[in-house]
């Protein structure tokens, strides 16, 4: 360890009103924590007042440990809980921490610790708040002390983790293949029955698509999300011009992707995917009618997160598809994460050989919305598509 010790942990423990959350910084008395401990003890501040952690009174524990209060201390009940079981788990898992090694027992006065400690006001059970302070507490500790989470597990979980408290999803792509449904139905009750019939899968988008958000605005997203409030939604604007505004738009309906239309100027997919980088949803550009899709793209500033390869109904009727052009897409522009999509005549029957050609995400309108068991209609593409995401999502730790 270097001679000036900063290190920072937290963990989450427990549930209902007595789950604990603790936050700690822990380093030398002469740096910055020692600092941050000294100014602590003496700034009181309203409802929040600082105090040492003891194991009983007249007994810290080492290192000196001081807790505030996340939450406001209204009245003497509130108060007892902090001075009660808080302080003494707190006071405990330091102890127990250098017992086993945990923390280096040359260091103990050398060290100080901050530990901010959230109790609720509603709280009642003084065990759980004890059982669930003391175990947040030494898992803080030691996470602190291995420089926990390291880089590459930050990157691996970041989106597949779900907040405990935040009480919704914030999905993003992080593991192929998936099934959009193109929701085109101009009929919002339609659509909402429609919905309402989906099986529950982590593989599954919905579409608002054009003509959905022709009739209804953009703010039929928001009335979308009231029935699939944890699901990914991509919102079919097919923008030729002020790519920027129409990002704005959709972003805020909490829209987590947007399209445009591949036939748009450059000028107007660089600010549309530039816009939609900025505020952290993805860029979807559909390449139907675009005779070179490659040189468009390479005329881009920045790639979109995902490119369409979109069959009209026309060329359906042909049996023409582009779907050669996936492998090349990803060839040419290797190294780049760009998703893919195909659209247009997506059934079970050709499931396999698209995703055998490389495709990330089938776009299925038709075949599911005009079907007359839903269920049954998605179920097919979700038995072709492969196991369910959330097996693997990272609910705890």
């Amino acid at each position: 360890m270097s001679s000036r010790i900063y290190l920072i942990g937290e963990a989450l423990i427990g549930k209902e009103n007595e789950i604990a959350h603790i936050d700690l910084i822990i380093g030398d008395k002469e740096g910055p924590v020692g600092q941050a401990f000294a100014n602590g003890i003496t700034t009181l501040s309203a409802g929040h007042t600082p105090l040492l952690a003891v194991i009983r009174p007249n007994l810290p524990p080492k290192p000196f440990t001081l807790i505030v209060p996340k939450v406001t201390i209204k009245n003497m009940d509130q108060a007892a809980k902090i001075f009660g079981p808080a302080q003494a788990a707190v006071a405990k898992a330091i102890a127990d921490s250098v017992e086993e090694g945990v923390i280096p027992n040359d260091k103990i006065d050398d060290w100080v610790i901050v530990c901010s400690v959230f109790i609720h006001p509603e709280a009642k059970d003084y065990r759980k708040i004890y059982h669930y302070n003391y175990g947040a507490t030494k898992l803080a500790l030691k996470r602190a002390l291995i420089n926990y989470p390291t880089l590459d597990k930050i990157i691996y979980d970041k989106d597949r983790a779900t907040h405990a408290i935040m009480g919704f999803r914030v999905p993003r792509l992080w593991m192929q293949p998936y099934l959009q449904i193109a929701l085109d139905i101009p009929d919002l009750e339609k659509v909402k029955s429609i919905i309402n019939q989906l099986p529950a899968s982590d593989r599954i988008i919905l579409e608002a698509g054009t003509p959905l958000i022709k009739k209804y605005g953009v703010k039929v997203i928001r009335d979308l999300r009231e029935i699939a409030k944890d699901v990914f939604v991509v919102a079919d604007l097919k923008t030729l011009d002020v790519g920027q505004v129409e990002v704005d738009l959709a972003y805020e309906e909490t829209a987590d992707a947007v399209v445009a239309s591949g036939l748009a100027s450059k000028d107007t997919l660089d600010k549309f995917i530039y816009e939609a980088k900025r505020l952290g949803i993805y860029s979807f550009v559909d390449m139907m009618d675009v005779e070179d899709p490659i040189r468009t793209l390479k005329s881009l500033t920045e790639l979109p997160e995902v490119v369409i390869l979109h069959r009209g109904i026309d060329e359906e009727k042909i049996g023409k598809t582009r779907w050669d052009l996936i492998k090349e897409i990803k060839e040419t522009f290797k190294g780049k994460k760009i998703l893919m999509a195909v659209a247009g005549g997506i059934e079970p029957g050709n499931t396999q050989q698209v995703l055998k050609a490389g495709a990330d995400i089938l776009i299925v309108g038709r075949y599911i919305t005009q079907a007359k068991d839903v269920e049954k209609a998605v179920r097919e593409f979700l038995t072709l598509i492969g196991l369910d995401i959330d097996i693997f999502r990272v609910h705890v730790e």
